[in-house]
């Protein structure tokens, strides 16, 4: 897997842009509010079709521009392929690969990527929606059928809490929440048991990183379903069909409650990912930089899980985490990085976070220019 140019017209900062990359590192160094986080926010949307830094594409056009676009082109398994994304005030965002029409749910995974960004250092001790965003992005990625799944169920639960709704203002009868309940908790049983067979495998995968990020700590991860009772995963034969008994009985069990509250009280948008070292909790014991240790093991656990399901390594992005990091963390991530010969884009301010031997391609960002580094 590896990007071989990027082309811009009208992005952000950037008027015109048009960069071409080596397999290597490739390092760009600026000041803030320079255009660094640009160029990563483009890559990353060219593998989700979303920023992850706003919801509005309109956002990305260039103030001034009816429109904006985005080209990227790429090799996979060694085969070229080319994404690109048009952008125009009042009118739909156009999606092409290879110069065909695609839609948004069939881009996901055509690109694997993995972004690390300072947001990303609340993976351990922010909300758990964090956590089940990003286990939701690996496994989207690695498969589609669990990315359709995901969309599905996402759906159901929004008809779901519409139909509560209606419900508690008396506009509907009670019993009109079977057909979704069964569709719901069939949906949930697949996707939390894709979930606990990917955290099974990160666990091995990250407590590997771990011990090269951190010698003498020992990570570990575990999947928490939200008010589920011991042993109802276990053993795993059967698992599936025995968590789509439950989550039809909870249903039922807590229909009141849920047409009380207009939502769905149980289910996979309510569960966790645990991640403890020693025994202790990360999020509630763990001091900073175990934390951000965790969070970056985490991180590039992700890389190897896509690599062994896609067949190649994913690209990285790493967007100004280098001052986030203390020196050994840094030392350790660099070196990381050039064992595993993985394609990397990487946003700093000071070129000092990086070793006195060059390391890639280092380029010089200023109010969305770019020059080459010697």
């Amino acid at each position: 897997m590896r990007i071989t140019s990027l082309r811009l017209r009208s992005y952000r900062n950037y008027e015109e842009l048009h960069i071409d990359f080596d397999a290597g590192v490739q390092i760009f160094l600026g000041a803030n509010a320079q255009g660094k986080t640009n160029i990563i926010e483009a890559l990353y949307y060219a593998a989700f079709g979303r920023s992850h830094r706003t919801s509005s594409d309109a956002e990305l056009i260039r103030m001034g521009a009816d429109g904006a676009h985005i080209a990227l082109s790429f090799l996979r398994h060694d085969v070229p392929a080319e994404l690109s994304f048009t952008f125009q005030r009042g009118a739909r965002r156009r999606i092409e690969y290879a110069g065909s029409p695609l839609k948004q749910r069939e881009l996901v995974g055509i690109l694997p990527m993995v972004l690390f960004s300072p947001e990303d250092l609340f993976l351990v001790k922010g909300a758990p929606a964090l956590r089940r965003r990003y286990l939701d992005a690996e496994l989207s990625q690695a498969s589609p059928a669990y990315y359709g799944e995901l969309l599905r169920y996402t759906h159901i639960l929004r008809q779901r809490a519409a139909l509560l709704k209606d419900i508690r203002e008396r506009l509907a009868p009670p019993d009109a929440l079977l057909p979704w309940d069964t569709q719901l908790a069939k949906s949930a049983a697949y996707i939390v048991t894709r979930r606990i067979a990917a955290t099974e495998q990160l666990r091995a995968l990250s407590a590997r990183v771990q011990a090269v990020l951190a010698a003498g700590e020992e990570l570990t991860v575990s999947y928490e379903i939200a008010h589920a009772p011991e042993g109802l995963t276990s053993p795993k034969d059967g698992m599936t069909e025995r968590l789509e008994l439950w989550y039809n009985e909870m249903f039922r069990e807590n229909r009141a409650r849920d047409i009380a509250r207009a939502a769905t009280g149980t289910g996979p948008h309510l569960d966790d990912l645990v991640l403890s070292t020693s025994g202790m909790s990360l999020r509630s014991y763990g001091s900073q930089g175990q934390q951000r240790t965790g969070a970056l093991a985490l991180k590039l656990a992700e890389l190897f899980y896509l690599r062994d399901r896609v067949g190649e390594a994913p690209i990285l992005l790493l967007d100004d985490v280098m001052s986030e990091l203390d020196a050994d963390r840094r030392r350790a991530l660099l070196s990381f990085i050039r064992s595993e010969q993985i394609q990397t884009f990487i946003t700093a301010t000071d070129a000092a976070y990086f070793p006195e031997e060059r390391m890639g391609t280092y380029r010089y960002v200023e109010a969305g220019k770019i020059r080459e580094g010697k």
